[in-house]
């Protein structure tokens, strides 16, 4: 079962258009900072530090990605953010407290959802409506096993 979870993983990576692997990124980042919160509620320093390392490697991969050529005070003021969450999630590994592990993960589900909204705007500029075509095509898809 683990190998077709992988297996659909990377299939939905290597599908996925630049603007769904941002959200996927965010998504992921959420889903760790989650994972160590439980750690920590749990005492399981292990399972901690991989939560936060992983989320950790997230956040500084979204900031690898930052074109400041294109992207201007924007992609500055994103960078400087992800510096201060890399900061948030370094005081986890010193204090254990999931703190500022709430704060990263309020940043985090704003951006997503920031970013969420930009994308669907440009697809479906105001004033538009979407066909059922379009609406179709935003369906999750439902797979029985």
């Amino acid at each position: 079962m683990m190998n077709y979870s992988n297996n659909y993983l990377e299939n939905q990576i290597a599908a996925a258009s630049p603007e769904k692997l941002l959200i996927m990124f965010y998504d992921g980042g959420i889903r760790f900072l989650n994972q160590a919160k439980k750690a920590i509620a749990d005492n399981n320093i292990e399972k901690r530090n991989y939560a936060v390392n992983k989320a950790t490697a997230i956040i500084m991969e979204l900031a690898a990605t930052l074109d400041h050529d294109i992207g201007g005070k924007i992609a500055e003021d994103l960078d400087s953010l992800y510096f201060f969450m890399i900061k948030e999630l370094n005081k986890v590994t010193a204090t254990n407290s999931s703190a500022p592990l709430d704060v990263v993960i309020g940043l985090l589900t704003d951006l997503r959802q920031t970013w969420n909204d930009a994308i669907e705007s440009v697809k479906h500029p105001s004033g538009t409506s979407t066909t059922q075509e379009d609406q179709n095509e935003h369906k999750p898809l439902s797979v029985s096993l």
